[in-house]
């Protein structure tokens, strides 16, 4: 009987082995996993400085990783972002988004899709107070220092103003050439900053980036259609209306839209066509008109004026002013008052249309031939361009021509010759040539 147990038991005991290496090896995976799940390192660490006193560092981590909720740009990751075709600008989405933002873009028809430089966004304002739909905005920093204002002044706007807070998303673009690897964001500086001056804030920020390294606009050109782009597919409604942020829309536009567009021929995708908004330009001494009649009295006063009547008069002459300005509309309702029928190279208007029209060529970068050649593109793919009454933007001061800088030509030639090569490549692409440019050499 005692052989016998001897015998079982030897047999036993390699499978008992197997049991204990079996248990060890599960509870070594479950305690990997574990360190894995909870581990604080970061590979490739970004750093991102808020000034505080101490100083407090954020270390932007991967998937587990918590996120400091003091952190007004937790999804701004500079290492990030996405290269647009040429490889020359890296652009972020959404890097800080209006608290009412998605709503208002399910609640309205239209998104106000607009673009500024830094110097330019205290229009902000004014277009929130007007615009009561989603905004859009695209901006640019072309360099750590300009970014840091840059940044610092959105958040200024959106402590400031609570349409803006509500409404606004904001987008950036950043050059290859001088991209910054980490931004710093004074948040004492920013507490005390006072919310009745954003002129005298913008001009204290900004006094030292016209100097020295930053002095770049001369020879780094502004990448409008970049900027137009981003701000654009980064709507939600199924319209966009396309601006510039210092062009000011006229009160209630938003509300008044949704009721034309609810009617209108021009639904998404069913007919080519785009809204023309008529464009002021508004002497400075004036209020803001409260409606067309305002404006009009205006312009027969000489205080309002055609957008760039003076500087370039093709970039709006096609709207036909003169009729706008005499036609009586029977309702105060948004309605067509027009058709464009003169239409011509160079024109360039603020328009309503869904987002499936012609993107922006991003070839066409600083100054020239930016936003005329993608209006162009949209009259030889058959668009029809249809004036609106009685709504209208306005854009402060009665514009004057002066000598433009030579770098502003170097930046209009270079476009210039890039044209050359569109305007073939429109042909090609929609077989007619209404303008006749295949017949010239030059335009």
């Amino acid at each position: 009987m005692y052989s016998i147990v001897k015998i079982i038991q030897g047999r036993c005991r390699p499978w008992n082995i197997s049991i204990a290496a079996l248990i060890c090896l599960t509870v070594y995976n479950v305690m990997l996993t574990v360190k894995l799940m909870y581990t604080q390192e970061c590979p490739k660490q970004q750093r991102i400085t808020i000034q505080k006193i101490p100083q407090v560092v954020y270390q932007k981590c991967n998937k587990n990783t918590q996120y400091n909720q003091d952190d007004p740009f937790s999804t701004l990751d500079l290492e990030l972002g996405r290269w647009d075709d040429q490889h020359k600008y890296k652009l972020f989405d959404n890097i800080v988004v209006g608290d009412k933002y998605v709503v208002l873009n399910e609640l309205f028809k239209t998104c106000l899709a607009t673009q500024g430089s830094l110097d330019k966004l205290p229009s902000l304002i004014e277009v929130a107070n007007n615009w009561n739909g989603p905004i859009s905005l695209a901006t640019f920093a072309a360099s750590e220092e300009e970014l840091n204002a840059l940044l610092f002044y959105i958040l200024y706007l959106k402590k400031c103003n609570e349409k803006i807070n509500d409404k606004v998303s904001f987008h950036l673009a950043l050059t290859k050439e001088r991209r910054p690897k980490k931004y710093t964001i004074d948040e004492d500086r920013l507490r005390e900053v006072k919310c009745d001056s954003p002129v005298e804030v913008l001009q204290h920020l900004t006094k030292n980036l016209k100097k020295g390294s930053n002095q770049w606009r001369a020879k780094l050109p502004y990448p409008q259609n970049h900027l137009r782009n981003l701000a654009r597919k980064n709507c939600q409604a199924g319209f966009v209306f396309l601006t510039d942020v210092d062009i000011i829309p006229s009160s209630n536009m938003a509300e008044s839209l949704d009721v034309f567009l609810g009617e209108a021929e021009c639904k998404e995708g069913e007919k080519k066509c785009a809204y023309v908004v008529p464009t002021y330009e508004i002497d400075e001494r004036v209020a803001f008109p409260h409606n067309k009649t305002d404006l009009v009295r205006m312009a027969n006063k000489g205080l309002a004026r055609p957008f760039h009547h003076k500087v370039f008069i093709y970039n709006q002459y096609a709207t036909n002013f003169t009729r706008w300005q005499s036609t009586k509309d029977e309702t105060n309702d948004v309605h067509i008052s027009h058709p464009v029928t003169n239409f011509e190279f160079l024109y360039e208007p603020f328009y309503i249309a869904p987002d499936i029209v012609p993107p922006h060529d991003e070839r066409f970068i600083g100054y020239g031939y930016t936003r005329n050649s993608q209006v162009y593109e949209m009259y030889v793919a058959g668009y029809e361009f249809l004036v609106l009454s009685p709504i209208f933007t306005c854009h402060w001061g009665l514009q004057v021509k002066r000598s433009r800088p030579t770098w502003r030509e170097h930046q209009n030639n270079l476009n210039r010759k890039h044209f050359e090569a569109f305007k073939k490549e429109v042909f090609a692409r929609y077989n007619r040539d209404p303008l006749n440019f295949m017949n010239t050499r030059k335009n």
